[in-house]
């Protein structure tokens, strides 16, 4: 070993860009010095020293915004702790839309910054001439001013962190590379460099678009690609004010900031060159990529346009340089699901300079803690699937997600590129049927089902979209008839073993000690109170349960399934998500359309709701679950691959006079919307808990060994009124969409957002959820006194607020 290095140290941490540097600081911040900082060449050398360094605050979440606030509030106490400069110029922002639109889009986001305390102003044409006089006006209709964004040196700033490291005690080497990591019994022990070794409690990698190799080696799947990105920097252009904000013009893929007098102009541009798909070069550092005007052309031209002194302008630099980008332009952060004590922070795709402050605190606290501070399920690794870590998949996503940062963000905007990874057996005849698919975690969906000869296609809007009435009619054949979901996306665990009873029930807050037959619904608790995973469980047999989940959380929730059987117990669990389709039958109908293919009585007193057991369709032995997601009478029909498009086939045959129609996912989320049924990720989090979220009943208070997070749930309960609760919302203008982060405005304060909306065909209206807050507690009453209204692109729109679901309150149906 070097004496340069030590032989062990509390953390290790890989890479020295500004988000290493920055976990570095952090960590001395919190008391954990023993820290060593490994760089295989020279701080920021890979993608941090030619980034923009624009520093903004406004993201699409709470969570990503206080990060992002917080790393704008660091910069000038982190220049005044070291002594380093930042170059941290608070100039302020300019989104600008060139058509209706965008401006929509930009002003639902303007609305949601008011969620989170931003100082935010929508301007029109003549302000923004004002606020950038050298920019030309056609076809602007409007935009977004943020006053307190801004620009940095992201050099300067890693340097800062770097030293404010060093100060406290952090050990930074340089010109070090490391070799590969150590794994030993699923737990990271250090790393090995071309010195030798060094043994470390906590592993972190922040290595960039290193980052996937090194954690491919010991079995670690890190989804990122890097892709070339452009941007030039022009001579000194005469008369440029030194105080212009930034400037971002979307519909034209680019973006402007002042630069020593002379303006930067960056692009994100529709279709991107992904790069180093053959490995990146062992000398690789402080390197630039070969230039590429005639790919840069078409972003520059519109620039001319549209900032005409670039016509008479010469480019001084024409930079082509690397970052890393992601399969859902969100960063990878956490504690890796496969490897115990091994940290990520990379994949910033192109904000990780105003990422950096947040995202170097957030996992400082994560590793300290083993647990993260605050929901950070956005940008948590265990979001993604080992199959998008794949050189294939990567890659073609990568083409697009470079561009989508500055696409419109429409909702229910689907991906193009890296399609058709994961498809149900039913795929070729629900697109036969019309099925227009959308893609989650790989997954083709049917989210709605177009009419013969019509186009099967999405046509995005911000208002009703062109499956509007299509999913209308799934929703109202759903009502009256039934409908066929395809579900195989969920995924599906087996927890097996004498223990299995014990250990689920120290896990799930619900009492799954239940009969033979069976079904808990039930959420996975964190010691904090706060939900990790939403989902069902099913006694299969007396030492066996199935575990249902969300297909897009089958990475996650199996990590923690598996991480919280306490050692101790003989209990095992077994993904089997891919050997079994799902599909739901739906609707007053679906009871005797089952009967009929299955011949058996599925009566009330025969099949009560929440229980499962196993029946027959046609040639097949399928496990049949009364329990719903819609709101009606139904059940999931859990299928063995292979007989999956045989119980298909036999459904729709004999499912015509039943008025059986295939529904999308559309319809489901319109539904359980109407139902006041929460999805996890968006109405439940890691900071939410079950009372809060009307989710009480659940909760087995009694049960012998309790559960995690028991001691919480006790404290709030004995607490008193609950001050915070999740409600529903109806608007009284029914053509204004609710889609998320929407403000709730009570007596004219904000007292919460929404976390998901959806139009409600069953109702007829315009419904959202969301939590709202009140000191004196969220009662019926206090609702009902109140005046509420929904922030909808900058304007309120009144909504009447309810405990209570607005479709079916007290489950009639579903128990019909």
């Amino acid at each position: 070993m070097s004496n340069r290095t030590p032989t062990q140290a509390e953390v290790v941490i890989i890479g020295g860009g500004i988000v290493g540097c920055s976990i570095a600081y952090h960590l001395t911040k919190l008391g954990i010095t023993d820290v060593v900082l490994l760089e295989r060449r020279h701080l920021t050398c890979g993608t941090t020293w030619h980034a923009a360094g624009l520093i903004g605050q406004l993201r699409n979440s709470r969570q990503m915004t206080e990060l992002a606030k917080y790393t704008s509030d660091l910069l000038y106490e982190l220049e005044r702790e070291t002594g380093q400069a930042t170059g941290f110029k608070q100039n302020g922002s300019i989104g600008l839309a060139l058509n209706e639109s965008r401006f929509e889009e930009l002003k639902r986001g303007a609305s949601m910054a008011k969620n989170f305390g931003l100082d935010v102003q929508v301007v029109g044409p003549s302000d923004i001439k004002n606020l950038w006089p050298m920019l030309n006006l056609d076809s602007v209709v409007g935009g977004v001013f943020l006053p307190k964004d801004g620009q940095a040196n992201p050099t300067d700033i890693t340097q800062a962190f770097a030293k404010g490291a060093r100060m406290r005690g952090a050990k930074i080497v340089e010109n070090l590379k490391v070799e590969k990591l150590l794994v030993e019994n699923g737990r990271a022990v250090g790393v090995e460099t071309e010195e030798g070794f060094i043994k470390a409690k906590t592993v972190v990698l922040a290595a960039g678009m290193w980052s996937r190799g090194l954690a491919a080696a010991v079995g670690v799947s890190i989804p990122l690609h890097a892709a070339e990105h452009f941007y030039i920097v022009t001579e000194a252009v005469a008369g440029l004010p030194n105080n212009l904000p930034v400037l971002r013009v979307p519909d034209e893929c680019a973006y402007y900031k002042e630069d020593a007098g002379k303006l930067l102009l960056g692009a994100f541009e529709p279709v991107a060159k992904p790069w180093g798909m053959s490995g990146i070069p062992e000398d690789f550092c402080f390197d630039a990529l070969p230039d590429d005007f005639d790919h840069f052309e078409p972003i520059l031209m519109n620039a001319a346009n549209r900032v005409p002194a670039l016509e008479s302008t010469g480019i001084k630099t024409f930079f082509n340089g690397p970052e890393s980008f992601t399969p859902d332009d969100r960063y990878l952060l956490g504690e890796t699901a496969e490897v115990k004590d091994l940290f990520v922070a990379c994949g910033f795709n192109s904000i990780g300079i105003q990422s950096s402050g947040g995202a170097g605190k957030a996992l400082a606290e994560w590793i300290r803690d083993r647990r993260p501070p605050m929901d950070l399920s956005d940008v948590d690794v265990r979001r993604m699937h080992p199959f998008q870590g794949t050189k294939k998949y990567l890659h073609d996503r990568t083409t697009e997600t470079l561009g989508l940062l500055y696409a419109m963000h429409w909702p229910f905007r689907q991906f193009d590129t890296a399609r058709g990874a994961r498809r149900s057996p039913l795929h070729d005849r629900l697109v036969a049927a019309g099925a227009v698919m959308g893609e989650i975690s790989g997954w083709e969906r049917a989210n709605w089902y177009a009419e013969p000869g019509s186009t099967a296609k999405y046509e995005y809007d911000w208002g009703p979209q062109n499956w509007f009435k299509n999913s209308a009619a799934e929703c109202l054949a759903v009502r009256d008839a039934v409908g066929l979901f395809d579900q195989t996306s969920f995924a599906k665990f087996l927890v097996q073993g004498p223990d299995a009873t014990k250990a689920l029930n120290w896990i799930s807050v619900s009492e799954v000690d239940v009969p033979l037959g069976k079904m808990a619904y039930t959420q996975w608790l964190n010691p904090q109170g706060g939900m990790e995973a939403d989902l069902t469980i099913t006694r299969i047999a007396t030492n066996s349960y199935m575990v249902v989940t969300a297909g897009a959380t089958q990475t996650r929730d199996f990590s923690w399934l598996q991480r919280n059987i306490p050692e101790n117990l003989r209990c095992v669990a077994t993904d089997i998500s891919s050997s079994l389709a799902v599909f739901g039958v739906m609707g007053p109908n679906s009871r005797a359309l089952l009967e009929k293919v299955s011949g058996e009585d599925l009566s009330n007193d025969a099949f009560p709701f929440a229980t499962s057991r196993e029946i027959q369709i046609g040639y097949a032995r399928v496990r049949a679950s009364r329990i719903t997601f819609v709101g009606e009478l139904g059940w999931e029909i859990y299928i063995p691959v292979e007989f999956a498009l045989h119980v298909y086939e036999e459904l729709v045959r004999e499912g015509e006079a039943f008025g059986l129609k295939l529904a999308g996912y559309h319809a489901m989320n319109s539904c359980r919307t109407e139902k006041g049924y929460r999805h996890w990720g968006h109405d439940l989090t890691i900071e939410d808990n079950p009372l809060e979220a009307g989710l009480g009943f659940c909760v087995g208070w009694e049960k012998e060994g309790g559960f995690i997070g028991l001691d919480v749930l006790r404290e709030v309960k004995n607490a008193g009124p609950l001050t915070r609760r999740m409600v529903q919302f109806q608007l009284e203008d029914p053509s204004k969409l609710l889609y998320h982060e929407e403000p709730i405005w009570c007596n004219g304060r904000i007292v919460g957002s929404i976390t998901s909306g959806m139009y409600g065909h069953r109702v007829g209206g315009s419904l959202g959820m969301g939590y709202v807050n009140n000191a004196d507690g969220v009662t019926a009453d206090w609702l009902a006194s109140s005046k509420f209204e929904i922030e909808v692109a900058w304007q309120k729109v009144p909504a009447k607020a309810s405990l209570a679901p607005f479709y079916d309150p007290k489950n009639v149906r579903i128990k019909s």
